[in-house]
């Protein structure tokens, strides 16, 4: 599947400068990872590709379905930053809510809730009141209720933010479990969240894509001093400083 974004331009308001301008964006295989400081226009961009927003102007597509249409819909799926729970709903209420919501019928949605909770190591907790959750075990509960309708496309609004390692490493594992059937798409601002775990890397700074391609070629801005530890680091400064460079002149 294609997810596409051609020519986007979009702003909050008509006579400020747009957050984005005439991007051209395709999502490739497996996992990417979307990295940028705050402001620099990830929150945007998912939401166009999610069909939470529309562009000012320029098209986003699903091999060739426009956005917004029920076959886009099914098949991408966003999650928000905040996942809110819902109080009077398990946590397998919950992913069958959402499922249900997405036009699958009742009993389908309730037998694949089961089945996505499983794919993120959430059974055990599938009959736990969704504001008992960890914050951890929420943003799962949001993977799952992506996954229960079966979308193909991920697009993931800094899941991580909060999480303990050890919450995050589980998150990951998870993640890299479900690229195999599902492009996922993750934003954050934390250059050490994913980035040399990834298939892609994409950088945006300023409404502007300053890389997108596979994580070796990220990774090779990294000046040579740079230990190996740190080259997701300093190929993310290294790119920063060469944007700034010519934003200047």
């Amino acid at each position: 599947m294609t997810l596409e974004l051609v020519s986007c331009t979009y702003g909050y308001r008509r006579r400020q400068a747009p957050v984005l301008e005439g991007l051209d964006y395709r999502l490739e295989n497996g996992m990417t990872v979307l990295l940028g400081p705050n402001g620099a226009g990830k929150s945007t961009l998912l939401k166009l590709a999610a069909s939470v927003t529309r562009p000012r102007s320029g098209t986003v597509s699903l091999d060739g379905k426009a956005a917004g249409t029920n076959e886009f819909r099914t098949a991408v799926a966003w999650m928000p930053q905040d996942v809110v729970p819902m109080p009077s709903l398990t946590a397998r209420e919950y992913v069958s809510y959402v499922g249900w919501l997405k036009g699958m019928s009742r009993s389908d949605a309730w037998d694949g809730a089961r089945e996505a909770l499983m794919r993120v190591n959430l059974s055990k907790e599938s009959e736990t009141k969704s504001n008992r959750l960890s914050g951890g075990q929420l943003r799962r509960v949001g993977v799952a209720s992506a996954l229960v309708h079966e979308a193909r496309v991920l697009l993931l609004d800094e899941p991580t933010a909060g999480m303990d390692p050890h919450q995050r490493r589980v998150f990951r594992d998870i993640l890299s479990s479900l690229t195999g059937d599902v492009k996922v798409l993750l934003s954050t601002h934390d250059v050490a969240d994913l980035a040399e775990e990834a298939d892609h890397v994409t950088v945006l700074h300023s409404g502007r894509v300053l890389h997108h391609g596979t994580t070796d070629s990220f990774l090779n801005y990294a000046p040579a001093e740079v230990a190996a530890g740190r080259m997701a680091e300093g190929a993310y400064s290294a790119l920063l400083a060469q944007h700034s460079a010519e934003y200047r002149y």
